[in-house]
């Protein structure tokens, strides 16, 4: 029962901050854009997280932080994490000293206040039916963004899957890399420990992020880039959170 009402709490916790800062970075959009209003909106994510730790008892600790780029360095850098949560998609961007661009399906934008807060960022919205004009856009707006710095984010597997188990690993990120000479960064997360995939109800716990060595796609095909970026991860997420995976998958 406590759990239901901590997790009420944080998502009645969001809703009520959401707002007002949606609305304060609609207003700052039209005059200001780029970093200042990315990180005026990340602002919001860290009182998310911080809600997250304070009223649901949701940790984070990581590890490998030394395998990225010095915060001053314009290496073009796609970030590749294990997906089970909608903790991540909120941390990541708190943890990271470069700004980054979300590669996500337009829907999102239609989200009351989050939604439309994040449609002015220069983040890259993509209509899935349309793929051949969805991968033109990924490509020219994820080389522009990179060459100012900005690095890219994609979840390999797509969507969230369930703790313990591991789904279809799709060459996107690893594509890009190669026609950008970007360097693909694996992330295992096991943040499905603490909010599960579907699920409203946030159980205190540790999420684990280790982030693993840069992978050089200069040279590379995306298939097999993309192989070496699905081994790292899950055999990290195995040696991070044994107790999900069954003996025959270790």
């Amino acid at each position: 029962m406590i759990t239901v009402i901590r997790s009420a709490a944080f998502f009645a916790w969001m809703a009520l901050t959401v707002i007002p800062w949606a609305l304060a970075a609609l207003v700052m959009s039209i005059f200001v854009r780029g970093d200042p209003l990315y990180w005026f909106c990340m602002a919001w994510l860290r009182l998310a997280i911080w809600g997250a730790r304070v009223i649901c008892g949701v940790h984070h600790r990581v590890q490998g932080m030394e395998h990225l780029p010095a915060p001053d360095a314009l290496t073009p850098v796609i970030l590749c994490p294990k997906h089970q949560s909608t903790w991540e998609t909120f941390a990541f961007p708190t943890l990271m000293s470069h700004p980054l661009a979300y590669v996500f399906k337009k829907e999102l934008l239609l989200v009351p206040f989050f939604g439309w807060a994040m449609g002015r960022l220069d983040m890259i919205h993509i209509d899935r039916s349309k793929r051949n004009e969805a991968w033109a856009k990924v490509a020219e707006q994820g080389r522009r963004l990179m060459d100012r710095g900005v690095w890219v984010i994609m979840f390999p597997e797509g969507t969230r899957t369930e703790r313990g188990t591991q789904g279809s690993y799709k060459t996107g990120a690893s594509r890009l890399a190669v026609v950008t000479g970007a360097y693909l960064v694996p992330i295992a997360v096991t943040s499905a420990r603490c909010w599960p995939r579907k699920s409203f109800l946030l159980r205190p716990g540790v999420v684990d992020i280790s982030i693993g060595p840069p992978i050089a796609s200069a040279g590379r095909d995306p298939e097999g880039l993309m192989q070496d970026v699905q081994a790292w991860i899950e055999a990290e997420m195995r040696r991070l959170d044994p107790e999900a995976y069954g003996p025959l998958l270790r």
